[in-house]
């Protein structure tokens, strides 16, 4: 298995601040409820979190994905966010939205959690396999296709401890 640097820890560190700037720019003087979708974004929503000035309130949410190794047919939460989010603006941090699946599914979920607006932050916004349409309202980097390790984005639960997002080439799922 080989690897390429895709995004430097530079690139991604310059990204992130200014994606909190626009969301800061969004939601002054409202209060914030930022969910992490685990394991993924972890690293992105640290950062996120560290370079927003905007009160927030943060939970965490696990979406597993059952399926062959390459798509998706069933989604499920596997830990669900904690705290009321009735009358409440949400802000989704994904690492990649891919097949729009899972945001559809949980941006529907919320909905029905009575949150006031639903907005997704993704890392990545990768258009190639794009089943669902579901857009991130802020999303650092675009790609169309690639397989990515780095910045909490794993392969095989391995890698996501990299400071830089890597392109996966000569490797078998």
């Amino acid at each position: 298995m080989q690897k390429k640097v895709l995004f430097s820890k530079e690139q991604i560190q310059e990204r992130v601040a200014a994606m909190a700037a626009q969301i800061d720019s969004l939601y002054a003087g409202e209060e914030l409820v930022v969910i992490c979708v685990l394991k993924g974004a972890f690293a992105f929503f640290s950062d996120l979190l560290r370079n927003m000035k905007t009160d927030v309130i943060i939970d965490f949410v696990r979406l597993a994905s059952y399926g062959n190794k390459t798509q998706s047919t069933h989604i499920e939460i596997t830990k669900d966010v904690e705290i009321s989010l009735e009358g409440r603006h949400v802000l989704i941090v994904e690492d990649i939205v891919d097949s729009g699946k899972s945001m559809d599914f949980f941006t529907r979920y919320l909905s029905s959690r009575g949150a006031t607006s639903i907005r997704i932050a993704a890392l990545i916004n990768k258009h190639g396999r794009r089943e669902k349409s579901i857009e991130p309202d802020f999303a650092g980097f675009e790609m169309e296709d690639g397989f990515i390790v780095g910045y909490g984005l794993d392969f095989a639960e391995k890698y996501r401890n990299l400071d830089a997002i890597y392109e996966l080439y000569d490797f078998t799922l």
